[in-house]
């Protein structure tokens, strides 16, 4: 990383509301000392999402009972970790105690009466959508396509977990809310940008929640919380109202404890909205985590693309990495070292990256709020617009048959990579950088990901272990267009070995 080691200060937290923003300031806490490696299960704080789901079906809990347990989590923690920007606390209780009538009806949805929370780039009817900036914004008028479906299968939306502005960082913090804090060590990050979301699942204050992943935002967070965290076909989970989110680049994901749950919630809020673009046929994910994944190939790679930065992965990183590739070994996979054909996709991703931040910071009714380095990434999209973006996305054929010559001529089922280069760096590593230094802080930190959301590949973070210093790593299953039900039959049968769910964040 290119900054200097930050002094250690006590954390501040905001606190959610309601319907507004975050307030910008709040309690000092004093921050615990160094997280522990974990050496034994500790007591689950709330059920996961398909537990969850059945406890509720079979009439041995109720919805108010879990939404009134999820909103006490959510405010006790908020002071230390911070992962909320708002909480519907009155709307969901109300929605709960609707979803008991409907259960004491007979009534049944995958997730009927679960609570569940979404990141601040998606839209829920009432409540601003801030995506990590400072300022007043009018409520959305109505819910996302992903919101919507999520409705529709009977979840309980809680809140809306903190994103950094614009989801351009692989860090949660900013002026508007303060820093989203790791549970397993507050003074580290969560990761970005669907940090927020990852903090609320791994902390037990919700079963599951839904992020997105532009540049490996559902992926990176997930990794760096103990989580499993899905980055689906392009499509597979609408954007709407955004056709075509960041150019392409962005989708929505799930982050769960375990791969079922992840699964169930793919399932949940999979599908078009009749004006969306992009239109992968159905995947039955829950059924996958169920499958047997076959003996498969499995191609390891430890060399990044080109970023510049001469970035490769930490040796605590390369260990966990190399363990997990092990356990795939044991469990009767061909795996074999390879090097993908990234060729030069950075000259792809970074004219759609900077444009995809130049449309929506070009929304904000008061552009002077935002931060200096998205105002310059602001100027650099406005200039890659037009002929260069078009010229960078039409490269995307050649670049799926060179990269996808992994797996149609070199015969891999499978990519493995670390999902980043580096644990979770400190809270403030980032802070006072020019948007260049960033950039480059960035890449050294997490150049494994982002180049599958120029392809528009589906890729799982699963959890690889944790550094002496109990800072968790993880591991990414990448795979060719419209693999996710491989990749999820994949990930759970690591599960089943290795057991990931059974560690959680000090009490």
């Amino acid at each position: 990383m290119s900054s200097a080691e930050p002094t250690e200060a006590e954390p501040t937290a905001a606190q959610p509301t309601a319907a507004g923003p975050a307030a910008r300031t709040g309690p000092a806490v004093r921050e615990p000392g160094r997280a522990a490696r974990p050496a034994a299960p500790a007591p689950s704080p709330l059920p996961g999402l398909a537990e969850s789901a059945r406890l509720l079906a079979d009439a041995a809990t109720t919805s108010t009972a879990l939404v009134a347990d999820a909103l006490a989590r959510i405010e006790a923690t908020q002071p230390t970790l911070n992962a909320f920007r708002h909480l519907r606390a009155e709307a969901a209780l109300a929605e709960a105690a609707e979803a008991d009538r409907r259960l004491a009806a007979g009534e049944r949805l995958p997730l009927l009466g679960v609570p569940v929370a979404v990141k601040d780039d998606t839209d829920v009817a009432g409540l601003p959508t801030h995506f990590g900036c400072d300022g007043d914004l009018p409520p959305a008028a109505s819910d996302s396509e992903a919101v919507r479906r999520l409705r529709a299968a009977g979840a309980v939306v809680v809140g809306k977990t903190n994103s950094c502005e614009l989801g351009q960082w692989p860090f949660t913090e900013g002026t508007a809310f303060g820093a989203t804090r790791n549970p397993w060590n507050t003074g580290h990050t969560p990761g970005g940008s669907s940090g927020g979301s990852a903090a609320a699942v791994a902390a037990g204050l919700v079963p599951a929640a839904l992020g997105s992943d532009g540049a490996g935002s559902v992926r990176i967070p997930a990794a760096w919380t103990h989580l499993v965290g899905i980055k689906p076909q392009r499509g597979r989970i609408s954007v709407h109202p955004h056709s075509d989110s960041f150019q392409g680049l962005t989708v929505n994901g799930p982050l769960a404890r375990t791969v079922a749950d992840a699964a169930l919630l793919l399932d949940a809020v999979a599908g078009a909205h009749p004006e969306d673009f992009h239109r992968p046929p159905a995947v039955r994910a829950a059924d996958a985590a169920r499958r047997d994944p076959g003996r498969l190939r499995i191609a390891l790679a430890w060399r990044p693309p080109l970023t510049l930065t001469g970035a490769g992965p930490d040796p605590e990183v390369r260990r966990a990495v190399t363990a997990l590739a092990e356990t795939l070994a044991r469990l009767g996979h061909h795996v074999e070292e390879a090097r993908p054909r990234y060729g030069l996709i950075g000259l792809a991703f970074v004219p759609r990256a900077t444009v995809g931040i130049a449309e929506f910071a070009a929304r904000h009714p008061e552009p002077a709020l935002l931060d200096p380095r998205t105002r310059s990434a602001l100027r650099t999209g406005t200039r890659l617009g037009g002929r260069v973006v078009r010229a960078a996305r039409a490269r995307e054929v050649r670049q799926h048959r060179r990269i996808g010559a992994l797996f149609d001529a070199s015969g891999f089922d499978v990519l493995l990579t670390p999902t980043t280069a580096a644990p979770p760096p400190r809270i403030g590593r980032f802070d006072d950088l020019s948007a260049w230094r960033t950039d480059i802080a960035m890449a050294a930190a997490c150049p494994y990901a982002w180049p599958w959301n120029v392809l528009g590949w589906p890729g799982v973070n699963v959890p690889a272990g944790f550094t002496r210093s109990g800072l968790p790593v993880g591991a990414q299953l990448l795979g060719p267009s419209r693999s996710e039900e491989r990749l999820i039959a994949l990930a759970a049968q690591l599960e089943d070995d290795l057991r990931w769910f059974e560690h959680r964040p000090p009490v």
